[in-house]
């Protein structure tokens, strides 16, 4: 065995004894609060990730979609017929198209509802909160009650937040968070958005 192999498999073996102490380490069993946040790409289709993950094991999913709802979306085209999976929209398009601060806050209020349902059912696996950081930045939403109905939730049941400038509350709360960074965007150099790639 040559230098370069030996220094290999003993580098692997201390990596490997890390690993394993890291899995026996980690004895509790519970549901997460997930937040993907940051200004780069992939904070929603990160979390659609998630929820095929959990469909394809046979969980009840719930997924809230508070600002893409009238957009087009492939991953909820593909899904929405799972009988596990249940799906709210905001039903108002980009809060920056429609203006209407009055109109966006009750639209946000009555999904909000839906979410709120889904957050208190035991049987709902994992809930999808996707782009509510906004909801919370314009004061559609009250942090307090977006907090209270995380911290109540079932023991089993994770949450996944997304979206931009994710509210520090929900960060403190959060047992996973993933900050994208965009380091280049297609779109910022004039590339449209495309069908099956980023929608």
């Amino acid at each position: 065995m040559s230098d370069r192999d030996t220094r290999h498999k003993a580098s692997m073996q201390k990596l490997k004894a890390r690993v394993d102490e890291k899995v026996a380490n980690a004895t509790e069993q519970r549901g997460l609060i997930i937040v993907n946040t940051g200004n780069g790409k992939g904070k929603t289709t990160a979390a659609w990730g998630t929820v095929t993950r959990a469909l394809g094991y046979g969980y009840r999913v719930g997924v809230v979609q508070f600002i893409k709802g009238l957009w087009e979306c492939g991953e909820r085209n593909r899904l929405e017929d799972d009988p596990n999976l249940d799906i709210a929209i905001m039903a108002t398009g980009f809060t920056w198209d429609t203006q209407n601060r009055a109109a966006d806050t009750q639209a946000c209020k009555e999904v909000w509802e839906d979410a709120a349902r889904m957050l208190a059912d035991p049987e709902v696996y994992l809930v999808v909160l996707d782009e509510i950081t906004y909801m919370l930045k314009f004061g559609y939403l009250d942090i307090d009650t977006v907090r209270e109905a995380l911290k109540n939730r079932p023991r089993e049941q994770t949450v996944i937040v997304t979206g931009r400038n994710a509210h520090r509350d929900i960060v403190a709360m959060a047992d996973t968070v993933t900050d994208m960074q965009e380091v280049r965007h297609a779109f910022s150099d004039g590339i449209q958005a495309r069908r099956g790639i980023d929608f």
